[in-house]
């Protein structure tokens, strides 16, 4: 089991950045494959990047790609996303999400197996 805990959310204006961090502890992060996902307001959770257990393949919804960089660190078992160029549409609250099974293809939150409680990025005009 692993327990996944989230920093690095803020407030931030239109065009700057953010830097997201999960902490993985329990089993070492590099038994898992890892995701970052977003819910809005209203809105379902959704995936925004995700990362295989040796780091050597990602995924990223169209809606971030070249914005974000979705990388990790098994020595110190965090996992990162680093957020550029932000827009308004990107404020959310932001999950990282751990899975016993590598990734294949672009992984759904239902293929997750452990969640952080997240971290709130909101960006203003």
């Amino acid at each position: 089991q692993v327990q996944l805990v989230e920093s690095g959310g803020g407030l931030v204006q239109a065009g700057g950045s953010l830097r997201l961090s999960c902490a993985a502890s329990g089993r070492t992060s590099s038994t898992y494959a890892m995701a970052w996902f977003r819910q809005a307001p209203g809105k379902e959770r959704d995936l925004v990047a995700a990362i295989t257990r040796n780091g050597l393949r990602t995924f990223y919804s169209d809606s971030v790609k070249g914005r974000f960089t979705i990388s990790r660190d098994n020595a110190k078992n965090t996992l990162y996303l680093q957020m550029n160029k932000l827009k308004p549409e990107d404020t959310a609250v932001y999950y990282c999400a751990a899975s016993v099974s590598d990734f294949a293809a672009e992984p759904t939150s239902h293929g997750m197996d452990y969640w952080g409680i997240g971290t709130r990025s909101t960006v203003s005009l």
